[in-house]
């Protein structure tokens, strides 16, 4: 498995695995939120490859100093192999590598069942941001 950047011939096979992994709600914010990243920083968009597949992503943000990871999904059959845990530690490398101070689990309606996952990285109770309003509102 490889964790990279997204790439502009990611966009059809990172939008089916959104459609996908998450509830229609949820997917029509998340790809309003991955349009403008992708316009804003597009290295804050990793995807996770397995045999030239994509199995996963996440998408970050920085707002003042403060990482954010906004969103991350796999696709079912690669659960429970690290993807998720390679995604994030990933991300984490980039917000260093900016100087970012902090970095944060955007957390909302859509994703608060992830909170175990997160917590298993090591994520305490203050690493937790609960967004009020989408993300593209708090950030950019």
């Amino acid at each position: 498995m490889q964790i990279r950047s997204f790439q502009l011939s990611d966009y059809r096979s990172v939008a089916e695995l959104l459609e996908e992994v998450l509830s229609e709600e949820c997917c029509e914010e998340t790809m309003g939120a991955f349009a403008r990243q992708l316009s804003w920083d597009s290295e804050l968009v990793l995807v996770a490859e397995s045999a030239g597949s994509i199995a996963g992503v996440l998408i970050g943000t920085i707002d003042k100093q403060k990482g954010y990871v906004y969103r991350i999904a796999v696709y079912e059959q690669y659960r429970g192999q690290g993807v998720g845990r390679a995604l994030v530690a990933s991300m984490s490398s980039r917000f260093r590598q900016r100087k970012v101070q902090k970095m944060l689990i955007a957390v909302d309606k859509h994703n608060e069942y992830l909170r175990p996952f997160y917590e298993s990285l090591g994520v305490g109770s203050s690493d937790f941001a609960h967004l009020t309003q989408p993300l593209s509102i708090v950030a950019g």
